[in-house]
This record gives structure tokens, C-alpha cells and sequence, in this order.
């Protein structure tokens, strides 16, 4: 759980907290060089991220009554209010922990979800949520608590400009917002594995390599707002959300808060957090309570609160942890990259995948970081989050295998091989083993799962039926208890509660629009409209503003005097546009939309959000609209 006792950065507060980091930094070189860290001893946690959604699969901002109702120290907040997270308790690794984690895992999902049914609400356990739109993502939605308002501030800040989003996958977004909650758009499945100081470097590097084959098995985010994206969608998305570089810093390369790192690291985990302290300006204070030098001269155990804060606002895809228990500092490494879903078994089995692998590779390679290149782990990790078990991945020796071939035939056996060193049992390890296998040979990941979804609906409905229709698929696979390999196709009721489909008209404007711009010429939006079969099409300047609307009426004058194509040539079309046309934005009711056409007489509203073009709805699309409810009637 993160620091949530924050305070706002001044100078002087920016002074004692940078003066508290180093000394802190000071100790935990000198407890490494006392022995004073914990050795000898395993353990394994967890965090688990979910997503609250209502009765319409729609995120729900309960998050604060729903933890009112929990009442319980394993739960805590997220950025935004629907969001959860629940922290399990550390086990140590040895028989019967994989089994505990799915039996913690069941009872705290399950507890969430009957405190959010107090509210007729769920639970879903999802990378990205489906139904997510853009106007979700807005600071009232986020959670009232100072950490998540000063990180948003200082990001900004930094930052200097909006926060601008590109990914390329099957299709493109780009998307360009004023606050960090974009963020909240992920949640992930957080693993924790315990080390010693003396092995931390060999553990530490080979956690980044086993990163990229893990993932590709377990990829659950492919879609975001409608887009068809990267297989795991969170990790592009992410390190956009939270990056405040300003255009200078980009220019001089340095590298974003989220990131997998640069090299292998050589030493100790003092190398990671030296380097993030030089590299990553301070984002959050609080008031410092103790002095280090002092706690540990009389010998207990220093809290590090300073290194910890900052630590947290470094996200690295593999981030060392200082921690505390039972009175014994230790260091773990938190592997982040994992999602949510899509079921607690596939959770728990992908967990059965890393911990095997971890236990294993050290006897089976010795330090990864002498055998296998850095750039290739790196280029490997970016291929499983963009294709997932398709993906191309380099291995030791120099061999080169698709991220299937490599888990099914190298790297399940040896995690088996693992999880029994460490004690676990057959019957645990052919659970959660055997549910990676099969998951990798049949292909169904949770992210083909919803692709494959999508493209079994078609064009049925509208795009948050089909959001809504996948989202209780989900639901449906998780409350079974099945892996996702075992899912069918989500049902998709096109008529089901018709009226909450077509209450706005962002529901169901049109998105993939043809515009131009003011001064091209208008014959060749004639031809446009010949070619396209529309009546309308909007004009839009460099920056995405709506400045007009060209409909077939305006071409008449022109028409009536010969051909288009002669009479316009080199016309502009500003010279004819219908400047500053009327408009809605997408959370206009499709009352208020219909009464507007029909009191100026339009047959085309433009949608503007922000400033910027993001749909049209024509009279056609409403009447299809009109059409559907009053089918709707009838079958009632």
C-alpha cells in the first residue's frame, strides 16, 4: 500500500525530505554491510487490483462506501473511486502457499463483491475495463485522498503540457487529457518474492528476464476505449499516463518514471535506488520522523519512510521493496507487469509460472545477466505486451523462439521443476502449471478472448453493447471459477434494457468520420460525398477544431449553375461551409439531440469534446435509434 500521508512539495519541505533520502540511502548501505536484512527465508505476496461496475457494467465511483462497508485492513484505495485494491497477507513459499493465495484471493474478491452488491454493483477483475470512456477519466472521479491530488499536481506541473497518448496495435489512439487518470485505467495482479541481499542482484535480473515469456502467457488488456490495441494495453498506457517529462527532458532521452530499465544491474540493490534518486526528481513529501543514524545506533530497525515514499514514485516493471516484518527488514522484488484477471485460477497460475521460474533458473542458468544480453530481455518484453504469445522472443544460447514454443517446451517444465524444490506438492503444481499449459495451447489468453469476442459480434449493436456484452462475459468466467482458456464467447442480448444503449448520444454517434479542411477545394468534397455516400461532412482546422459543416444543400447554388466539378474548381470550401455549425457533446441526452434537429430543422449535429471533433449523429441515426426503442416496446 502506498504512503497516503502526504504533504504539498515547498522548498524548504523539498529540502528536509531530499536530506532524509540520502540519509536514508546512508542506511540501508549500512544495513547490507551489518547483515542486519533478513536471509534464508522465502516469502511470496500479492496485490490485487479490481474494477467496481454498476448494473450497466459502467464504472462505479463507490470505492470510499464500499470500503466503509469491507471494514478491513487488506483493503485500501486506488487512484480512482472504481477502483480497489487488496493486499494479501505474505506466505512463506513452500507447500500449500499457491493453494492459500487462491483460497485469500477467493475470499477477498468475494468480500468486495458483496459489499458493492449493497450498492447493486460488482466486481471485475480486468486489465482494462472495456466499458471505460474518456469522460470517466476526470478529476471528480478521483479519489479524495492527498497522494493521488499532489502526484496529479506535481506530474502536471513537470510535465508542462498535457498528457498525450499514442499506441499502435490493430487499430490506433490518440488521445490527449489534462490529469493522470488515465492511470486508473489499469489495474494489475502485483507479485512480491522475498530475497536475500546476497543473491538480490542474480534474483533481481533474472525477475527481467522471465518478465517477457510470463506476460506473453498471461496478456488480458487488448482493447481501450473501443480501440484494438497492444495484448497487454496497460504497459504502453501506463508509462504515458504517469509522464512527466517535459519535451526538453524527452529530447535528452531520459528515460520515463515507468520503464524496464537500461542494463542489468552489477552490484547491489543500492544501484537501483542511487540511480532512481539521481535520475527521477522528488514527486511527494511527508514529515520525516526519525533519523536513521540515530534509530540504527540504537540498534532497531530504521523505517526508511523517505526511500520508501520516493521508491513508490518510481514504477519500475521489476521494483526492489524495503520492508519490515515481525521486526526483521528485508528486500523483495515486486514484479508489476502482471494484469488483472482473468480469473483468480489464471491469477494464481500465473503467479505458479514466475515463483516456479525464479526457483528454478538460478540452478538451471546460473546469473542470467552472464548468458543472455540485456537489449534482447528488453526487446523481448516489448514483444509480449504487443503480441502476446505470438510474439518473437530471444532465449539463452542465442536461439530465438515464438513466446508459445518457449513456455510450453522450456520454460513450464523447469517452473514444475521449481515449484517442487520449493516443496509445493503435485497436485498444486499440476493445478496451476497445467492451467498455463493449456491456456498456451489452445491460445486463449484473456486478451485473444476479448478479440475474438469483438469479432464474433460484429457489427451487432452498438459499441457499448458489445463493451458491456464482454464486460459480463467476464464476470461470468470469473464467479464460474474457470480459467480463461475454458470460456465461451460472451451473450450478447442486443435488446436487453434497450433504453440505457441510446440515452446519449455518445452511445451512438459516429466515430470513423471524413472531414476537411477550410481551404480544400470543393469539388473535391463533392466527391467525397459521391464516392462515400454522405450528406455531410464536417470542416476541421490543423488542431481538430470543428470551424464548419458542408452539407449536399450547400453544393445546390452550385449544381443548379452546371457541374459541380466545373463550376467549383478551386473553390475553397470556407467560401460556402456553414461557419460555427451547432453542436452537442457526447453526454447530450438523445431527447435533448432530437428536439434540437427538429427545432432548426438540422440533419447533422457535430459532437465536440474538449474543443475537438469526436463524432457526428445525423437525423438517419437518430430515426435507427427511434427504431430500436420502439422495438423495444413492442416486445414488451
Amino acid at each position: 500500500m502506498g504512503e497516503q500521508n502526504v504533504e504539498e512539495v515547498d522548498h524548504s519541505k523539498l529540502r528536509d525530505f531530499m536530506r532524509a533520502l540520502i540519509a536514508d540511502c546512508w542506511a540501508i548501505e549500512r544495513m547490507l554491510e551489518t547483515g542486519m536484512m533478513e536471509s534464508g527465508v522465502r516469502r511470496i505476496g500479492a496485490e490485487q487490483e479490481m474494477f467496481l461496475v454498476d448494473r450497466n457494467m459502467r464504472p462505479a465511483m463507490l470505492s470510499t462506501k464500499v470500503l466503509g462497508i469491507l471494514n478491513d485492513p487488506h483493503f485500501t484505495t486506488e487512484l480512482a473511486k472504481f477502483n480497489l485494491e487488496a493486499n494479501l497477507s505474505p506466505r512463506l513459499f513452500a507447500s500449500g502457499a499457491l493453494r492459500s493465495m487462491e483460497t485469500d484471493l477467493v475470499e477477498l474478491v468475494g468480500k468486495a463483491k458483496k459489499s458493492a452488491a449493497e450498492f447493486q454493483s460488482d466486481v471485475v477483475l480486468a486489465g482494462i475495463l472495456p466499458t471505460l470512456i474518456l469522460s470517466d477519466l476526470s478529476l471528480d472521479n478521483m479519489t479524495e485522498v492527498p497522494r493521488y491530488r499532489e502526484l496529479n499536481r506535481m506530474l502536471s506541473q513537470m510535465r508542462g503540457s498535457k498528457f498525450y497518448v499514442l499506441i499502435k496495435g490493430l487499430d490506433e489512439l490518440h488521445v490527449t487529457h489534462d490529469n493522470m487518470m488515465l492511470e486508473a485505467c489499469n489495474t494489475s495482479f502485483q507479485l512480491h518474492y522475498q530475497v536475500s541481499p546476497a543473491e538480490f542482484v542474480d534474483l533481481y535480473n533474472l525477475s527481467q528476464a522471465i518478465t517477457a515469456p510470463v506476460l506473453a502467457a498471461a496478456v488480458n488488456s487488448p482493447i481501450l476505449f473501443g480501440q484494438r490495441l497492444w495484448a497487454e494495453t496497460r504497459l504502453a498506457l501506463f508509462q504515458h499516463s504517469v509522464d512527466e517529462r517535459s519535451e526538453l527532458n524527452k529530447a535528452r532521452s531520459r528515460p520515463p518514471r515507468v520503464s524496464f530499465g537500461e542494463r542489468w544491474i552489477e552490484n547491489s540493490v543500492l544501484e537501483i535506488f542511487r540511480q532512481d534518486i539521481a535520475r527521477y526528481r522528488v514527486l511527494l513529501t511527508h514529515a520525516i520522523d526519525e533519523d536513521p543514524h540515530v534509530v540504527l545506533a540504537r540498534g532497531e530497525i530504521p523505517k526508511l519512510s523517505a526511500l520508501r515514499l520516493h521508491n513508490g514514485t518510481v514504477w519500475r516493471w521489476n521494483r526492489p521493496c524495503y520492508g519490515i516484518l515481525d521486526g526483521r527488514p528485508h528486500l523483495r522484488v515486486e514484479n508489476r507487469v502482471l494484469p488483472s484477471g482473468p480469473s483468480i485460477i489464471d491469477e494464481v497460475s500465473n503467479s505458479a509460472f514466475f515463483f516456479g521460474l525464479m526457483a528454478a533458473l538460478p540452478d538451471e542458468y546460473g546469473p542470467i545477466h552472464k548468458i543472455l544480453d540485456f537489449d534482447h530481455v528488453k526487446t523481448n518484453f516489448l514483444a509480449a505486451a504487443r503480441h502476446g504469445l505470438s510474439g518473437t522472443l530471444h532465449w539463452v544460447g542465442d536461439t530465438t523462439y515464438t513466446a508459445r514454443s518457449l513456455v510450453l517446451e522450456h520454460l513450464l517444465p523447469l517452473a514444475r521443476e521449481g515449484l517442487k524444490k520449493m516443496g509445493i506438492e503435485n497436485g498444486e503444481r499440476d493445478r496451476y502449471i497445467g492451467t498455463v499449459e493449456e491456456r498456451a495451447r489452445s491460445g486463449q489468453t484473456g486478451s485473444q478472448w476479448v478479440l475474438k469476442s469483438l469479432t464474433d459480434m460484429g457489427n451487432r449493436g452498438t459499441p457499448l453493447m458489445r463493451s458491456q456484452a464482454i464486460t459480463r462475459g467476464m464476470i461470468h468466467g470469473q464467479n464460474a471459477g474457470l480459467p480463461v482458456h475454458q470460456w465461451g464467447p460472451p451473450e450478447m442480448k442486443e435488446l436487453e434494457d434497450c433504453y440505457q444503449h441510446y440515452q446519449t448520444v455518445g452511445q451512438f454517434m459516429s466515430t470513423d468520420l471524413i472531414t476537411v479542411r477550410p481551404d480544400d477545394i470543393v469539388d473535391y468534397v463533392a466527391s467525397i460525398m459521391h464516392w462515400e455516400h454522405i450528406r455531410y461532412v464536417p470542416v476541421e482546422n490543423e488542431e481538430g477544431q470543428l470551424v464548419g459543416l458542408i452539407s449536399q444543400r450547400h453544393l445546390l447554388p452550385l449544381l443548379a449553375q452546371g457541374s459541380t466539378l466545373n463550376r467549383a474548381q478551386g473553390v475553397p470550401v470556407h467560401m460556402i461551409m456553414k461557419k460555427d455549425p451547432l453542436t452537442v457533446n457526447p453526454e447530450t441526452s438523445t431527447l435533448e439531440a432530437i428536439e434540437t434537429m427538429r427545432q432548426k430543422r438540422l440533419g447533422c449535429l457535430p459532437v465536440v469534446e474538449n474543443g475537438r471533433l469526436v463524432g457526428v449523429v445525423t437525423l438517419f441515426d437518430l430515426l435507427a435509434v427511434s427504431a430500436k426503442l420502439l422495438e423495444e416496446e413492442l416486445r414488451k
